[in-house]
């Protein structure tokens, strides 16, 4: 199959190289032409998946209309707050009604729209949209490591063939018709990994980090069921599976915000020091305005977006939470 991939990010990176290694034609597409030039001249991304290098069938390009050629199947891995100027983009080179999965995990700000939701606003005609979604880390795949996730789409049978088509003994995919909770928890687990962070930051030992994961857990699950998942969508790779990953590993960039966060840096200094995309951030404000919205309770993210607008001290932060009034689960 011949795919293009939006985004030269570390997981695009590593998707892209996953599929070139196991007999697809991949093209990588990056509105920085400086990066796209210097990636298909070295073979490698050093900026954000240094160490891995780019299979002879990938090729990397600064012209959306060059990465298109040909392409059979769109992989939208921007920064969600880059999705709908990518889709835009897309659709003025011929590109709208190509299949399109994308396999970045937030809601778009302001609107609250999930990441699949912005895509067929601007492609209303487009009946082959999805997300794929799951555990998974970008140095792991690149490096073959196994892995499981999700694609989901409202078109069921599509991506159905889909899965069986791309799956691989190193990703293996499950198709789901449940594209909210896929979406949804996808998104709202950033948000929970910088709480874990912030709790281990500040010691408070591993039955607290236990509990915040249930928790939150609960709290995505509320939020997803409410937006028109299905429950046990929640206890599954797209829900519990991304949570532990995001919530534990060390790679895991929004852990390591909460865990910058606990040693008194400002989130300023923190993102700097990462200097990668770390969606949880972004995805605070709007979980907590989504939580409004459908009138549930989120705590966890609550107290998050206090701690971001300096409403409420990382020392009071956990210490809030335990504080709560005694309820029933």
């Amino acid at each position: 199959m011949n795919i293009t991939v939006l985004g030269t990010g570390a997981w695009g990176s590593a998707l892209a190289i996953h599929f070139a290694l196991h007999g697809h034609r991949v093209a990588m597409w990056s509105h920085n032409a400086e990066h796209a030039r210097a990636m298909q001249k070295i073979r490698e991304n050093q900026r954000y998946l240094p160490g891995f290098r780019l299979p002879e069938n990938l090729s990397v390009h600064a012209d959306i209309g060059e990465a298109l050629e040909g392409s059979e199947l769109v992989l939208a891995v921007t920064p969600v707050v880059g999705l709908r100027g990518s889709i835009e983009l897309l659709k003025q080179h011929g590109g709208g009604r190509l299949p399109i999965l994308t396999a970045c995990k937030g809601f778009e700000l302001d609107s609250g729209r999930l990441t699949f939701e912005v895509v067929k606003e601007v492609l209303p005609d487009n009946d082959k949209i999805g997300v794929l979604s799951g555990p998974s880390f970008a140095q792991e795949l690149a490096k073959q490591l196994p892995c499981a996730v999700c694609l989901a789409s409202e078109n069921f049978e599509w991506v159905k063939t889909l899965a069986a088509e791309l799956n691989t003994n190193v990703m293996r995919l499950y198709a789901n018709d449940d594209v909210i909770g896929v979406a949804v928890g996808g998104a709202v687990k950033n948000v929970m990994a910088i709480a874990t962070g912030l709790c281990d930051g500040l010691d408070c030992g591993l039955n607290a980090r236990a509990a915040l994961v249930t928790r939150g857990l609960a709290e995505i699950t509320r939020l997803a069921v409410a937006m028109g998942a299905q429950q046990k969508t929640m206890m599954g790779l797209a829900g519990m599976g991304d949570l532990i990953l995001t919530c534990t590993g060390a790679l895991s960039r929004n852990r390591k915000v909460g865990l910058g966060l606990a040693e008194g840096k400002s989130l300023h200094q923190v993102l700097k020091e990462i200097g990668h995309v770390a969606e949880g951030v972004p995805t605070i404000e709007e979980v907590h305005n989504a939580a409004y919205r459908h009138q549930i309770e989120m705590p966890i993210t609550a107290m998050l977006y206090q701690l971001v607008r300096n409403e409420l001290s990382v020392s009071d932060a956990v210490s809030r939470l335990m504080q709560r009034e005694p309820t029933s689960e």
